[in-house]
């Protein structure tokens, strides 16, 4: 069974309609939202896929603000309704307005000890590494609390991204952090990247843009389901 997640101490600052799971090492698939203008569409897509996910990080570089806030408050409902955690890409102050569980920062995206302050020591904050161990050390030591690595392979999402190597998750695991890979991950080739100890596994194409995004949503739980836990 692929189990939720979320940090190691109490959610009292966030009121949710969902009960607070047990404390557990996050361990699933982690979706990524396309970029999609409509938000009733957007909501249909994600509802779809979502009981197969642990995580969702809504990311849309083609919606303004007010769009953002709009379907950054819709997708948070769907997700507490499926028990699902919520993070914002790039944006703390909107993660901030809506409630929602986290953030997640990129390279130029903003101050992760900034973030931790204004979320509070219960959000998920995690930090773009790519292929830094340096940077994920840093990421961590100013208030992360996972990690993501990649891309591990081509990537269509970003097909100008930086590589990175398997072996580098398992550096990571002397971090004590979950471990994030992301990058042209499918089903077929996320095993190793689950032996060398990733946590989780971000996603946009391999599901959003799949003939069939809830078989492929499906399988890549599936893959979790028959690995051995991440050390």
């Amino acid at each position: 069974m692929v189990a939720s997640g979320r940090p190691a101490f109490s959610h009292s600052s966030r009121a949710s309609s969902v009960p607070a799971p047990p404390t557990r090492r996050p361990r699933g698939l982690y979706l990524i939202t396309p970029d999609d203008n409509d938000t009733a569409r957007l909501l249909s897509r994600v509802a779809a896929v979502l009981p197969h996910a642990i995580w969702l990080q809504y990311r849309n570089k083609r919606a303004g603000a007010a769009l953002r806030a709009e379907q950054g408050a819709a997708l948070l409902e769907l997700a507490r309704a499926h028990g699902v955690r919520l993070l914002v890409n790039d944006d703390m102050a909107l993660a901030a307005r809506i409630s929602a569980d986290g953030v997640h920062l990129g390279e130029d995206d903003g101050d992760l000890a900034h973030a931790r302050a204004l979320l509070g020591p219960d959000a998920l904050v995690g930090a773009s590494c790519y292929d830094d161990i340096a940077r994920a050390q840093r990421a961590v030591e100013a208030g992360a609390d996972h990690v993501a690595f990649g891309a591990f392979y081509p990537s269509a999402t970003k097909p100008g991204a930086r590589r990175a190597n398997a072996d580098l998750l398992a550096r990571a695991a002397a971090l004590g952090v979950p471990r994030v890979a992301i990058g042209g991950i499918t089903p077929d080739n996320a095993g190793p990247l689950l032996d060398a100890g990733a946590d989780l596994v971000a996603v946009v194409g391999g599901v959003f843009d799949a003939p069939d995004p809830v078989a492929a949503a499906r399988a890549y739980r599936a893959v979790f389901d028959r690995a051995p836990p991440s050390c």
